[in-house]
């Protein structure tokens, strides 16, 4: 089972094992995370379950398509490694992803 770490905005850290092809955002709700909102529960449909991939699994990770690139023009305070938490599946090759909550989401 993958490894993923969720920070919270004010630093807490969640530290996970979680299911192989589970989203960030569903184990983020799953575990009652704050600042997860997920509005429309993963139909990448909103711009709730915004999150700052850490910098050093940013290729690993990859590049929002188009889609969500579209949604997170709603998010606050994008930045380059910005992804909805939504459209990223664990995997092996993520084992250990670090993710930090932005302050608010759009």
């Amino acid at each position: 089972m993958p490894k993923l770490t969720i920070v919270a905005f004010d630093g807490t850290r969640h530290d996970l094992e979680v299911a192989t092809g589970s989203t960030v955002m569903e184990n983020a709700i799953r575990n009652s995370i704050s600042g997860i909102v997920a509005e429309c529960g993963g139909a990448c449909a909103c711009a709730t379950c915004h999150v700052y991939v850490d910098q050093s699994f940013a290729d690993q990770a990859g590049k929002p398509d188009p889609m969500e690139e579209d949604m997170l023009d709603f998010a606050y305070d994008v930045r380059p490694t910005s992804r909805l938490s939504c459209q990223i599946r664990m995997s092996d090759a993520l084992d250990g992803l670090v993710v930090h909550i932005p302050e608010k989401q759009g």
